[in-house]
């Protein structure tokens, strides 16, 4: 086993003999991320990326929730060097070269669904939740999901994902092809691995080259998006609505927009 660590262990890759490696958070029970995780996790796939014992890649969290979202309140790294925003780091998990597969066994909501899509395929079971809330937080989606969402489940759902913030359950999800299969939830990490294990038994070049084909733009245009989307949250963060909409989030009520 090596580790990457985000502090203590937060993350760790474990590269067994069937080809197959496990990138595991572990920020438990809702694997928030920040900067530092997602660096820390594209780190960790552009290492497996140049190893010849990891021919595929099983992306899983600690806990009862894959991933519930950002950590608002985390300050960015001090670098030292040129500023760096998290979505650069995210662009990066889209550059990797091995094919991903994540086990979602419960939440993956608002930057944790930017960060569910980015894999090629996804397990997950009836309990787990998808949703893009940004818009009941006053807010833009991040992690590329104009452009990942709908690749999945199409424009018109997209949209409607992303304009009402509702959550789509495991089944729902299954059946508008946001995730690839549905199992119990104690299945979860094991038919992830199934299906990585799958992908490891194919010739790896010729993988390579399929998905290069399937993804080879992919990066450039979320990119693109996160681009555009880093400057409208930074506007929309000066606004009244999205103070109302975080506030009301943590008072666990309905929120009372403005349009100021």
């Amino acid at each position: 086993m090596s580790e990457h660590g985000v502090g203590n262990g937060e993350i760790t890759v474990t590269v067994g003999d069937d080809l197959v490696a496990e990138v595991e958070i572990h920020r438990p029970p809702n694997n928030f991320f920040d900067q530092d995780l997602i660096a820390a996790l594209a780190a960790a796939i552009e290492d497996l990326d140049e190893r010849d014992d990891c021919r595929a890649v099983v992306l899983c969290s600690e806990g009862k929730h894959f991933c519930a979202g950002a950590n608002l309140n985390s300050p960015r790294p001090a670098t030292g060097g040129p500023e760096r925003h998290l979505y650069d780091e995210a662009v990066r998990l889209f550059e990797t070269r091995t094919p991903v597969v994540a086990a979602i066994q419960g939440a993956a909501i608002g930057g944790g669904l930017g960060l569910a899509l980015m894999p090629d395929f996804r397990v997950a079971c009836p309990e787990a939740r998808f949703a893009a809330n940004f818009a009941r937080l006053g807010f833009i989606q991040g992690f590329g999901l104009t452009v990942t969402l709908p690749r999945l489940v199409g424009r018109q759902r997209g949209m409607e994902m992303l304009y009402t913030g509702r959550r789509v359950k495991g089944e729902e999800a299954f059946r508008i092809g946001l995730c690839d299969d549905l199992v119990p939830r104690d299945d979860v990490r094991t038919r992830a691995r199934a299906l990585a294990r799958e992908i490891a038994a194919s010739a790896p070049l010729a993988v390579r080259s399929i998905r290069e084909t399937l993804r080879g733009r992919l990066a450039a245009e979320i990119r693109a998006a996160t681009d555009h989307e880093k400057v409208e949250q930074d506007r929309l963060r000066q606004t009244a609505d999205f103070t109302e909409g975080v506030r009301a989030m943590t008072e666990r009520r309905l929120p009372r927009f403005t349009g100021s």
